[in-house]
């Protein structure tokens, strides 16, 4: 018991010292070129295709939900040792061309300077305020990880119920409020696969306009995708929200969080204000970016976010 004590009181006052160490405009004196840098390659990635967004949002959710904001999900499956890329609830993540040309460009400029770390959680901030969605500040001076294995993956599915969820986002430090805003905020650019949403098709609750377009949709071959917002599929806003409260929600947690009594009060309050709802996902988003950070001396700055430095 008293080393379980020494390891829980070691381990509040180690994250409080790597959250210390993160800071507003952290490159300023080694890369005073990188936040501009990073602009202007997400806007012309988002000029191309306005759902990078949604890919960025779900890119930094799965990398800080595994080891942390470490960068880890970045890195290539070799033969013989997989990576967090190779598992199932990653195999749809996309947009790392977008880091790597952000990669490629910065370390033209600055070589080994600004972590890929960094790049996702600026990218993703960037990508938000280009799709409507709030602008904000966040702290950098994050470090990438030495390590990505599949084994470490244990990512909420689209059916979880909401206390399972609740959990998981407790795990990482996360409250109640900031579950309801990252799934609704996160999923109000976002859109999912037919296969993944059969269970809300065979719902009967489920509004039935919505739900014949649905199944007509899905009729198609090769697994087709929808909008998991029908209203404002390109928008960071809290449409999505009322949908919810319509038995509009494509997906099972969507809908929940709307009946659930845990929840309901905060789906309701994001539905009535877009500003409430994009106070709460700024202050959400800076939060997540937070989750086990490696700071200081700690990991290492990658040359290439795909393969760590020793080449392992």
């Amino acid at each position: 018991m008293k080393s379980i004590a020494a390891l829980f009181l070691l381990f509040c006052f180690l994250v409080p010292s790597a959250l210390a160490q993160l800071k507003f405009a952290f490159y300023g004196p080694s890369c005073n070129r990188a936040g501009s840098i990073i602009s202007t390659v997400v806007a012309e990635s988002f000029r191309r295709d306005p759902s990078i967004t949604a890919a960025l949002l779900r890119m930094q959710f799965h990398d800080c939900f595994v080891t942390g904001c470490d960068a880890s999900l970045l890195i290539d499956p070799r033969p013989g040792r997989p990576s967090e890329k190779s598992t199932g609830p990653n195999a749809s993540v996309r947009g790392y061309e977008i880091i790597d040309e952000i990669k490629r460009r910065l370390e033209a400029v600055c070589p080994r300077v600004v972590s890929c770390a960094d790049i996702v959680a600026l990218a993703t901030r960037d990508a938000i305020k280009l799709a409507g969605g709030p602008s904000f500040l966040i702290k950098t001076g994050r470090r990438d990880g030495l390590r990505s294995n599949p084994a470490d993956v244990n990512l909420p599915g689209p059916t979880i119920p909401v206390s399972a969820s609740i959990q998981a986002f407790a795990a990482k430090g996360m409250s109640v409020n900031d579950m309801v805003t990252l799934i609704g905020g996160g999923h109000s650019v976002g859109s999912i696969h037919c296969s993944l949403f059969q269970d809300r098709l065979n719902d009967p609750a489920m509004d039935r306009s919505l739900n014949a377009q649905l199944r007509n949709t899905c009729r198609a071959p090769n697994d087709p995708s929808v909008f998991l917002d029908q209203r404002t599929p390109f928008v960071v806003d809290n449409a999505i929200y009322g949908e919810m409260q319509r038995q509009r929600a494509v997906m099972r947690i969507d809908q929940n969080l709307a009946l659930d009594g845990a929840t309901r009060g905060i789906v309701s309050s994001f539905a009535q204000s877009n500003s409430l709802f994009r106070q709460r996902f700024a202050q959400a988003m800076e939060k997540m970016g937070t989750i086990g950070v490696l700071t200081g001396r700690a990991g290492e700055i990658r040359r290439n976010c795909r393969v760590f430095n020793n080449g392992r």
